[in-house]
């Protein structure tokens, strides 16, 4: 996955493109379901990693607080548009108070 990834990021850099990598739900913590001792597959209420690698990236912090409900309005952000008024998320997009 690594070098796939790899890949696509030299592609997007190129193009002018950016990456994000998310889950809806994580459950690397609890691999193995401990009563059965078959995998767990269920979700679970730990928080997942929100990546993001594109040009300006370095420009923003991410918030911490962030839900599945933020992705969109910080895709909508990247992409210089506002969110619509019924979209409940925020941008995950926090710009540095000292950029050079």
């Amino acid at each position: 996955i690594d070098a796939c990834l790899g890949r696509i990021q030299s592609a997007l850099r190129q193009s002018g493109g950016a990456m994000l990598i998310t889950a809806d739900h994580g459950n690397a913590e609890m691999m193995i379901d401990p009563v059965t001792g078959g995998p767990h597959t269920a979700h679970t209420t730990n928080p997942v990693p929100f990546i993001m690698a594109e040009e300006n990236a370095r420009q923003f912090s991410l918030r911490g607080d962030g839900s599945l409900r933020d992705i969109a309005p910080t895709v909508l952000g990247m992409l210089g548009i506002a969110p619509p008024k019924d979209m409940t998320g925020r941008d995950l997009r926090v710009p540095w108070k000292n950029q050079q």
